[in-house]
């Protein structure tokens, strides 16, 4: 029973719909959409088709206009569509409308995430955040009969003179989302005095946009097992490894992954796991260099860094990865249109981002394990400068360690 619900959770149909906006350009619209179906796939959806309209705006009622909904609605019906995920947040009106036209299933960007965060928490914790995350967002959508919410409390004495179905209900996620905090805080207090046990080891975390090869550089380094696949967010819940590089051991943290256009509510709420970035020593941004928009991942994931992590002057190393998957395409000589993202050599790349960082950065690929040697000296490098700053009379252990190493 269970392998035929996984098979037909795998197998459901969906189409995806977008906007072109004079915020939001064609190119842009179709990334965002390209990113979307990833999500798709990820929460166990087939997609099968993209429409996209330019507008000035969204349609206050349907998201797209008349004309389009209907051209969605034809489609839907011929080819026995289940399911519309728009790619933006839609509010309770538009759900509602779309709903009442098309007759399927409606999911917006948000609610999508929301499902892969149920499908993949694995521990109390991280179900707890996930639960949290999806009563905050449901908290403001309240425009239905949730009886379901009613029978978990209890309706009988429950409704005051005059109380609407939707004040209980509201009333009730309230409840619910005041519980989980609740929760949320114990175990912090609880992860907060495993940090403290773990003494004064320097501690390094590895941070970045979502499926960019973290997992799979925690496994290398630890020579652990981390659960790492070729999905979004397939990494939920912080995992910890004590690291050794010649003689230094340091703690490696693999933490969630961001993505563009994630609410600050849902990110709230994995703000226990993100501790473990705050009290780094040291960030390690992992980047797809192979993506062709690399470039707005890394400003996403140190926008996000800054305005929910606190983490705006904390050290940080650049490690791009994937080089084994990295292609471009050279101009010609007679070309004479700028050069775009495209057009940019990996060897160019490199001398740029090293000029940049300062030599804090190092291009590797962790899955054909190329420049990790590299990467373990810059990493022992950083880890030995944070050490000797808390214990400067180990100072002549290094020296020591150094001067047998060269013998």
């Amino acid at each position: 029973m269970k392998d035929m619900m996984i098979n037909k959770e795998t197998t459901e149909r969906a189409v995806l719909v977008g906007l072109i906006t004079p915020t939001q350009g064609e190119a842009k619209a179709n990334e965002y959409l390209d990113e979307l179906a990833f999500l798709a796939d990820t929460a166990g959806a087939v997609t099968v088709m993209r429409f996209l309209q330019r507008l000035d705006y969204p349609n206050p009622r349907t998201f797209v206009g008349t004309g389009k909904l209907e051209e969605i609605k034809q489609y839907v019906e011929d080819n026995e569509i289940g399911m519309v995920i728009f790619d933006d947040d839609l509010s309770t009106k538009q759900v509602s409308n779309i709903e009442k036209e098309l007759q399927v299933k409606i999911l917006d960007r948000t609610s999508l995430i929301l499902d892969i965060f149920a499908k993949r928490a694995q521990t109390s914790n991280a179900k707890t955040q996930v639960e949290l995350a999806q009563y905050q967002y449901l908290l403001p959508r309240l425009t239905r009969m949730w009886t379901h919410l009613e029978r978990q409390r209890g309706g009988i004495g429950m409704r005051g003179p005059g109380e609407t179905q939707i004040e209980t209900d509201r009333r009730i996620i309230l409840d619910k989302i005041a519980r989980l905090k609740a929760e949320l805080k114990s175990i912090d207090k609880q992860k907060s005095i495993q940090r403290k046990n773990r003494g004064k080891l320097t501690r390094i975390a590895l941070v970045g946009y979502t499926n960019v090869g973290k997992s799979t550089l925690m496994n290398l380094l630890s020579k652990s097992e981390v659960f790492a696949e070729n999905k979004l967010f397939a990494t939920l819940d912080t995992t910890v490894r004590k690291v050794i590089i010649d003689n230094l051991p340091f703690l490696l943290t693999d933490t969630v992954g961001f993505i563009r256009k994630l609410p600050t509510h849902l990110v709230d709420s994995f703000k226990s796991t993100l501790d473990e970035v705050r009290d780094a020593d040291l960030l390690v941004h992992v980047v797809d260099i192979s993506h062709p928009q690399f470039e707005e991942q890394i400003e996403v994931v140190n926008k996000t860094l800054q305005e929910v992590c606190e983490s705006k002057d904390k050290p940080m190393i650049m490690v791009f990865n994937k080089i084994d998957a990295f292609s471009y395409v050279p101009k010609d000589e007679d070309d004479l249109t700028p050069r775009t993202r495209e057009n940019i050599s990996l060897e160019e790349l490199q001398s740029s981002w090293m000029a940049k960082m300062h030599d804090n950065c190092v291009f590797i690929s962790a899955k054909k394990q190329t420049n990790i040697d590299t990467l373990k000296e810059l990493l022992y490098a950083k880890a030995k400068e944070i050490h000797l700053t808390r214990f400067p009379y180990n100072d002549f252990l290094f020296q020591k360690y150094d001067e047998e190493d060269l013998v």
